[in-house]
């Protein structure tokens, strides 16, 4: 097996990792092939996976560093770049699989700092050993341990509820759209939990929740505000977004493109997370 094949073997689990760390899938598949080059050169290496799991995660921690200095600028709410799959077959399938990447629990390791999430992702998502960890943070062991424990408990307190069958999400998310395009207030509200919240990112380039919408009066008062005033989406996709069911909004009118991702809780929509700006949908194909 030459030394390419050996690194196309572990180019998904790379770009979970680097995925989970970053919350960006420019950034993540910046830092995989930023890593090639390096395996490529090394010698007597034993265990690529971990190797590479190493120096990706080191890449990671720099770019998690510089992006903490970006946004105390950035207009509104920052979301993840959301990462689509069409299904079982697509090759990063298994990445989104992990609860640890639908988009309410990145939410939460936003929250963290660069060294804390390093820390919690490399142990509690992929059972790096804190020797390692401390070896990426520049560490001691100690203190990559201190990190992951303070992680631990941020995430334990502001944990999303666990994911919602598919079936469950896709019946909700229907009910959910027909409520909407009938613009009956009521019909929203029966199908929104009473702690909904609606997050949008927009980045200060493009129209969208500026703050955080809490409460499901709220929530719905903003959609249909939206709807009379720009009338509703002539077309909307159901797409796996983070391995949860979404939607992909091409442009309309005054609207421009967006994906947006929910989190279905007893059978009602608690999240809706509206990623607008242009810059995190690159990616998209709409």
């Amino acid at each position: 097996m030459t030394t390419a094949d050996v690194f196309g073997l572990h180019r998904t689990h790379l770009i979970g990792v680097a995925y989970r760390l970053t919350g960006s899938f420019a950034d993540a598949e910046d830092a995989v092939q930023e890593a090639w080059p390096r395996f490529a050169k090394a010698e007597g290496v034993q265990d690529a996976r971990g190797w590479l799991t190493t120096v990706v995660s080191r890449i990671c921690l720099d770019r998690l560093r510089s992006a903490a200095v970006r946004r105390e600028t950035y207009v509104g709410s920052w979301l993840p770049e959301p990462l689509l799959t069409t299904g079982e077959d697509d090759p990063l399938a298994s990445v989104v699989q992990a609860d640890g990447v639908r988009m309410a629990a990145l939410v939460v390791l936003d929250r963290l700092t660069p060294d804390q999430r390093v820390a919690f992702v490399l142990h509690d998502a992929f059972s790096l050993p804190f020797n390692e960890i401390a070896d990426v943070l520049q560490v001691s062991e100690a203190a990559a341990r201190k990190h992951a424990s303070r992680a631990r408990k941020a995430v334990a307190d502001a944990e999303p509820p666990p994911r919602a069958a598919l079936a469950e999400q896709r019946e909700v998310l229907e009910e959910f759209l027909r409520a909407m395009a009938s613009g009956d207030l009521d019909s929203v509200l029966a199908l929104l939990h009473p702690d909904a919240v609606l997050i949008g990112d927009g980045g200060g380039k493009v129209r969208t929740a500026v703050n955080t919408v809490s409460g499901a009066d709220k929530v719905a008062r903003f959609f249909l505000g939206l709807m009379r005033k720009y009338g509703y989406p002539e077309e909307h996709r159901p797409m796996f977004v983070n391995g949860d069911i979404g939607v992909l909004m091409p442009a309309y009118g005054e609207v421009t493109s967006r994906v947006t991702a929910f989190t279905v809780h007893d059978g009602k929509v608690a999240a809706i997370y509206d990623i607008a700006n242009p810059d995190k949908l690159t990616h998209v194909v709409f």
